[in-house]
């Protein structure tokens, strides 16, 4: 059969996401920084996404949307550890105070306004931080984005202005305490 599909120039469901992986992996990887909120934990998370990509890749449907499928399983595996750690210990997640930030090209001052922004972003509840990094960050509509997490587009217009209004109050509010 897979000699029929590619006698068509049509590539199989496996070598569509093998060939794929490496593309979006960057993507994939940022993605599960913003998750797990940890650099260790999001090559782990990504690493773990790609294995499972892999082992489920005769699922995936060639020619649909790899990076969502991918970016939907990360999150999967990533709510499934969180759970899984609750269960045995009531931990989780480390905050992005406590992982270094790599710096980036730009200036001093853009560094430092980057990094003030990820602190932020990172500061919202999990399933803020991956709505914002999915639309803002990713660029994917707000129904893609609803795709990927599982849930009703409204939830996700819903999750993008509880992030915006709580990054505004935290900006606003530091305004005046410098004021």
């Amino acid at each position: 059969m897979g000699r029929f599909i590619r006698m068509f120039g049509k590539k199989s469901s496996f070598e569509e996401v093998r060939n794929g992986l490496q593309p979006i992996f960057p993507r994939l990887w940022r993605f599960c920084l913003v998750l797990t909120g940890s650099a260790q934990s999001a090559d782990d998370l990504a690493q773990s996404t790609c294995l499972r990509a892999l082992e489920k890749a005769h699922l995936y449907i060639p020619g649909t949307n790899l990076k969502s499928w991918v970016f939907r399983m990360a999150q999967r595996i990533w709510l499934n550890e969180l759970r899984a750690a609750a269960v045995r210990r009531g931990g989780g997640m480390t905050t992005l105070e406590e992982n270094q930030i790599p710096e980036i090209k730009p200036g001093p001052e853009s560094n430092l306004l980057i990094k003030e922004v990820l602190l932020q972003v990172g500061a919202l509840p999990e399933a803020q931080r991956a709505t914002v990094l999915l639309v803002y960050a990713e660029g994917y509509s707000y129904r893609q984005a609803a795709e990927i997490l599982e849930i009703p587009v409204g939830t996700v217009m819903s999750r993008l202005a509880a992030a915006r209004a709580r990054l505004a109050g935290k900006i606003n509010g530091s305004e005046s305490k410098l004021g």
